[in-house]
């Protein structure tokens, strides 16, 4: 996480950690699977910024190879919507670490925390996800860990998408994840990334489908522990309620099918969510809220048996 939100201290009373003798460490704001998030004084230019450090007893070659990576990628990319990239380095204790502009603003994570958001003011911030997801898509790259947590909202409202530690490469087959190992968030996993299949950009459109449809309702649509969470989307599709404000159980629907082919693009996404975004708000009707607009599977003899599925262990990163 980048957004400035409160966290804990960085740590005991005492001399501030200075990186790369300008970056002078303060408080802690977030931890993923292998980095630390923290808040940053540029000693040089006099500005707040954000350090993601790669944790130097929990990296393994393969954690420091992606962490390289997402380097590299974000080094490449240059958009609104994406949290910028000022500088990188290595500490004298041999850590990388990553510079980024620091987004005060909270993530929809946290404005998940305090209930359903509203149709009216979700279109507005799905459509420029799936605006910046278009950018990423046409250079090549499929994020694969599209979560409430890497969605920050400044506080000019507009969207800025974080955290490309796991984002590939279309084509590339090298990785640096174990073979039979499933690389993401178990309850935002697109079907293929559970069964181990290559990714594409329909796989970032499917967990976009299912990160809207938590912030339009409150409730993940798949819980439990990372193995069932990610294993129960094989034979079951999410439930929808037809109570969604007019166009939303439409496009989640689509947005969610089992078959990447069936999935709009990132660009129909966003045109169908800049309309939704116009049109006056509207109350869903509480008496049918769980009424889920499909079950299971439009078409059953497309999915595959859960017994013949690839992936056999799922790696909740974050």
């Amino acid at each position: 996480m980048l957004h400035a939100a409160p966290g804990p201290a960085a740590g005991p009373a005492g001399p501030r950690r200075v990186l790369a003798g300008r970056y002078e460490l303060t408080e802690l704001l977030g931890r993923g699977g292998m980095a630390d998030v923290h808040r940053a004084e540029d000693t040089v230019l006099e500005r707040e910024v954000a350090v993601k450090l790669l944790r130097m007893h929990a990296a393994t070659e393969s954690d420091r190879a992606r962490f390289a990576d997402e380097m590299q990628l974000l080094a490449a990319l240059d958009h609104p919507f994406l949290v910028a990239v000022l500088d990188a380095g290595v500490s004298e204790e041999d850590q990388p670490f990553l510079v980024l502009e620091l987004v005060e603003g909270r993530s929809l994570a946290q404005h998940c925390q305090a209930g359903p958001v509203s149709g009216h003011r979700l279109a507005p911030v799905g459509a420029e996800l799936a605006t910046v997801l278009g950018y990423v898509h046409e250079r090549g790259i499929v994020h694969r860990d599209i979560k409430p947590g890497n969605i920050l909202i400044g506080g000019d409202g507009h969207v800025k998408l974080a955290d490309f530690g796991i984002a590939r490469m279309l084509g590339d087959s090298s990785g640096h994840t174990l073979t039979g190992t499933t690389v993401g968030t178990a309850a935002y996993l697109a079907p293929e990334q559970v069964r181990g299949e290559p990714v594409s950009p329909a796989s970032d459109v499917y967990s976009l489908g299912l990160v809207l449809l938590e912030a339009l309702t409150g409730r993940r649509a798949y819980t439990g522990a990372p193995l069932e969470a990610a294993m129960s989307r094989l034979h079951t599709a999410p439930l929808i309620p037809t109570s969604l404000p007019t166009g939303w159980p439409a496009l989640l629907t689509r947005m969610s099918a089992a078959e990447p082919a069936d999935r709009p693009s990132v660009s129909e996404v966003a045109q169908v969510l800049v309309g939704l975004a116009q049109q006056p708000e509207s109350e869903p009707d509480q008496h049918h809220d769980q009424a889920p607009a499909r079950r299971a599977t439009d078409r059953p003899g497309r999915h595959r048996r859960p017994g013949r599925s690839r992936a056999r262990t799922v790696r909740h990163d974050r």
